[in-house]
């Protein structure tokens, strides 16, 4: 019989825990043919999810939880629940509702077909349609400029085959961008489209820095493309300067007593050209923290305690 796990991430999610349990059982349910593992790694949650993860463990001895000692990040902890799985495939999903349980019996169904990637991708969503619309370019853009093809619309909601999972191993990220890495590693691929609910219990724990940071973090770990174009502008401008100088010398020749240059063209040119510094010196920065970030090689997370893994 093979083996389906499940894994995903939670930080205060207590308004949603039992019915994300439910539904995944259900699912299960339709599938009678799969064992299957729920693995479910908890950032140090300040609610009353640890105690409903508890109960829920108590009550189903497939329903795992790895407790952490501290919030490690949205990005670190569910990359290490899903290290920890043993299924034959392993299904990554959102503890928020927001990715629908009921794709599963799809993504199984694909899985069995030979596709041993199975991407969910949100055409559509619910959620703010600003930032709906913010995302799609931010996709249309990482599409644009990565070294290898990426996903476009996909968040990481999807299943992997163990392959894939081995492959994911091999690649040691200490913070990984999970959606970059699958466009990479290859495999036989398809995608499912699904429309993302709007979040019904609970707020988004994200906010402008944690979107920023897996904005980033998804660039430095896939194109150069950066780096490149401080170089480029560099060339660029410094022959922009030097055709504006020319032209200012040769009109002060045949305006010599009337011509006068001002403060004005300096004080402009000088805040452009040092906020187009201070713009590359921080994408520099960026590259030199992802290399800061691999040299330290710190764990993923530091567990407090385990359930229901029976060691």
């Amino acid at each position: 019989m093979k083996k389906i796990s499940v894994i995903s991430g939670c930080y205060n999610e207590e308004g949603n825990l039992q019915e994300f349990y439910d539904r995944l059982r259900a699912v299960f349910h339709e599938l009678p043919g799969y064992a299957y593992e729920i693995i479910i790694a908890d950032n140090c949650s300040t609610d009353g999810s640890r105690e409903i993860l508890r109960g829920l463990a108590a009550k189903d001895p497939h329903f795992k939880v790895i407790l952490n000692s501290n919030n490690f990040g949205h990005i670190r902890s569910p990359f290490n629940a899903m290290l920890q799985a043993t299924g034959d495939a392993v299904v990554a999903l959102c503890s928020d509702l927001q990715e629908p349980p009921e794709k599963i019996g799809e993504f199984v169904r694909q899985w069995e077909a030979g596709y041993q990637v199975v991407c969910g991708v949100k055409p559509t969503s619910l959620e703010n349609p600003l930032m709906f619309q913010v995302r799609r370019f931010y996709y249309w853009l990482m599409a644009s400029v990565s070294e290898t093809p990426q996903i476009q619309n996909f968040t990481g909601f999807g299943l992997y085959d163990r392959k894939v999972i081995e492959a994911v191993k091999k690649f040691n990220e200490p913070y990984p961008y999970f959606r970059g890495l699958i466009s990479e590693i290859g495999f036989k691929r398809t995608e499912v489209p699904f429309q993302q609910a709007a979040r019904r219990h609970g707020l988004t724990k994200n906010n402008w820095f944690t979107l920023y940071d897996l904005a980033m973090t998804g660039f430095v770990n896939h194109t150069k493309l950066p780096l490149r174009l401080a170089a480029f502008c560099g060339f660029i401008l410094a022959l922009l300067s030097l055709l504006v100088a020319f032209g200012y010398f040769v009109y002060k020749l045949l305006y010599w007593q009337t011509f006068s240059l001002g403060l004005a063209p300096i004080v402009i040119g000088l805040f452009f050209f040092s906020s187009v510094q201070l713009i590359f010196i921080g994408l520099l920065g960026e590259y030199i923290g992802a290399i800061w970030t691999q040299v330290k090689n710190k764990p993923l997370v530091i567990e407090e305690e385990r359930i229901n893994f029976g060691e």
